[in-house]
């Protein structure tokens, strides 16, 4: 059956095609990195070992004390207040003897980059005179 007046032969193809990309592009670059994301932060939670230190995901920070199959026991301060928390409510992990600094801490011994003031301009513009 020939195609009819003003519709473009193979038509039906080029919009298949489009969709399969769409979806191909879709899962580029939003499933697979989310997928990848979620399985590195389930062996995080499987890695906390006694002594970690720990953030959870509302923001409440200490040391394991306890660790079972799904629960962690932290306790949040030096007093002996201790805190039950399931493994999915753990954000970030800081294992102990961590070989590397956490971010945070490598930002802070980065020497940071002195401004100019006003004076330091006009030594400079002195010596150069």
């Amino acid at each position: 059956m020939p195609a009819p007046e003003g519709a473009s032969p193979g038509g039906n193809w080029t919009s298949m095609v489009m969709i399969v990309g769409v979806f191909a592009v879709f899962y580029l670059l939003i499933i697979r990195p989310q997928r990848k994301k979620q399985k590195d932060e389930a062996k995080m939670r499987e890695a906390i070992k006694k002594g970690d230190r720990v953030t959870s995901i509302g923001g409440i920070r200490g040391t394991v004390k306890n660790v079972t199959d799904s629960t962690v026991i932290v306790e949040i301060d030096n007093k002996g207040n201790t805190l039950e928390f399931t493994k999915n409510a753990i954000g970030t992990v800081e294992p102990v003897g961590d070989s590397y600094p956490a971010k945070d801490e490598a930002a802070e011994k980065k020497p940071a980059k002195k401004s100019k003031t006003k004076k330091d301009e006009s030594e400079e513009s002195s010596e150069t005179k």
